[in-house]
Parts: structure tokens; sequence; C-alpha cells
């Protein structure tokens, strides 16, 4: 193998986070044909293949995302060794770009996240909420570094990326406290005709939902369907209907809401994972909060 060009590295690099050469090129200042053909070198100096097509966006193969790991380190480095020779203190410690499916809980996000505030090492959190499918094509070309989702990524969507699985919960029921004490007796037969808020089809918990109403040959009137589950709870809090939330943190729905456990439902559970483009987890902030998930969250 040649020896690498570290030019064509840098524009390998810029192309990488960037998601396109399109985009790359405004930042490089040189023109799509002239990155491409500097590319093309590398790659040749290289031996293997560093994008591959998946429609019209670039997606690194596995020679590309060793090779972007190399490379975003050394340049990031070479950014603080920059800095230092100007005399400049520098503030660049750790970034975690974290996507989060908006069918997540967003109290269950907290708490999985909240790890990375305590790290020894000081870490920058930048979160994006988004549909899963639209985190899971900035997680392909390094946008992200972990998308948190409540279902796996689907074989059929054409993005290669690894499910960690972090933990999976029962299901907690709340309602207010002026009508939690009527719910809780004879729970869950008490449901049958009341007035529910659930989440929208796409999310994994409704479709366990809905299989689990059925298998109690329970028939609530569902009032509300909700895509973002933070808009879901502030319903419940104002006493429109019943909802659910993860198990694993019931406590904090209470204190937030000012609402009541109704009841749980043991055999009906939700599982979440963080999903990685990478097989083995390497990002200091993603290992924190999988091992926290794992040992504190979901026990």
């Amino acid at each position: 193998m040649q020896r690498l060009n570290l030019k064509h590295l840098h524009y390998f690099w810029v192309v990488a986070s960037q998601g396109s050469i399109v985009d790359a090129s405004g930042i490089l200042h040189l023109t799509p044909q002239t990155i491409s053909g500097q590319l093309r070198q590398l790659e040749e100096s290289i031996g293997s293949k560093l994008f591959e097509k998946a429609g019209r966006n670039l997606v690194l193969s596995d020679t590309g995302r060793m090779v972007f790991n190399y490379a975003d380190e050394m340049f990031r480095l070479a950014g603080d060794l920059q800095d230092a020779l100007q005399g400049r203190t520098s503030e660049k410690g750790l970034v975690l770009k974290v996507g989060i499916a908006m069918v997540v809980p967003k109290l269950l996000a907290y708490r999985v996240l909240e790890p990375v505030m305590r790290m020894p090492r000081e870490t920058r959190m930048v979160c994006h909420e988004a549909p899963l499918v639209d985190l899971l094509a900035d997680l392909a070309v390094h946008k992200l570094d972990v998308v948190l989702a409540d279902s796996p990524v689907s074989p059929a969507l054409n993005i290669r990326a690894y499910n960690h699985v972090l933990g999976e919960s029962p299901i907690s029921f709340f309602a207010t406290p002026r009508t939690a004490a009527g719910y809780r007796r004879d729970f869950p037969r008490s449901l049958d005709g009341a007035p529910m808020l659930m989440p929208t089809a796409n999310s994994s918990l409704r479709r366990a939902l809905d299989q689990w109403l059925e298998h109690e040959d329970i028939r609530p009137r569902i009032v509300a369907e909700f895509e973002d589950r933070a808009l879901m709870k502030a319903f419940g809090e104002a006493g429109t209907g019943v909802f659910t939330s993860p198990t694993a943190v019931e406590d904090d729905v209470v204190s937030k809401y000012g609402v009541e456990i109704i009841g749980r439902a043991e055999s009906l559970r939700e599982r979440f994972y963080a999903i990685s483009a990478e097989r083995r987890i390497k990002h200091p902030a993603v290992a924190a909060i999988t091992a926290a998930a794992r040992t504190d969250l979901f026990v």
C-alpha cells in the first residue's frame, strides 16, 4: 500500500462528516469533481472502497468506517495541537451526538443519557429528536454517534447498523388523583370503556398494548393518539384519560405530572435499544450509557 496522502485523507474526513460530496465542497472550497477525483486516488492507495452507494446517499464501507475513526481522532488532535501552539486552552472535550426517536419517553431518555453528565472527561452532548428512519439515515453517515429507540433496526432498511439492548421494563398505567382510586379497583378490568391516551401505531408499545388489551378482552375508549409521549403525559395530567409509561421511570412520572399509579402490567413489556454504526461500541459516552442502563435503570 502506498503512503497515505494526508490531504486526500482530510477530504475524505470532511465528506464522511458531512454525508455528501456536495456539502463537503462548500466547506473545502473545491468542486465536487475535484473532491471525487481525490477520493478515488485515496481509495486506490488504500486498495479498498471507502464509500458505498445507498440510493442518492454515500454510506461508509467497513473499511471506510475504520479509516474515518482514525481520521476523526487525527484531525481533532490536530485542532487541539493548533490551539496549544497558539497559546489557547483547548475547550474541545468529548462530543456525543445522540438521536432520540420521537416515540421514546423523554423521562426515560433523560435517565439513559444522564450518566454522560457524570463522566470524568468533560463531555458535550448534542441531542436530536426525529422519526427513527431519519435518525438512522444520519447515523449511517456518522452525523450521529448513537440512536435511542424502542425497536431494533429493521432488516428491510438498507442501513448497516447494530442493535445494543439497553433493557426492558413492564408498563405502568396512570391517572389523575381524582380518578385513580376508581381505576385502581378491579384493575385491569376497570380500563374497559375508560378514556385512554395511546401512542401512535408506529410505536412498538402501541402494537404491544393492542395485543395485551385484546388478550385481556378490554376495550378502552381511545380519545387521542400521540407520537410525542411527553405531550401524551401532559394531556393525562390534565385528566383527559389514562396513559402509560415504563415502570422503570414511574416514580419520575408521578413526581413530574402529579398523577397516581393505577396498576402495572408485568406481562406487557417495552424494550429499548442503543443503535450504533459499529458492532462493538467504542465511544466512551455510549459505553457509559449502555453500562448504566443495564445495571441501574433496567433491573
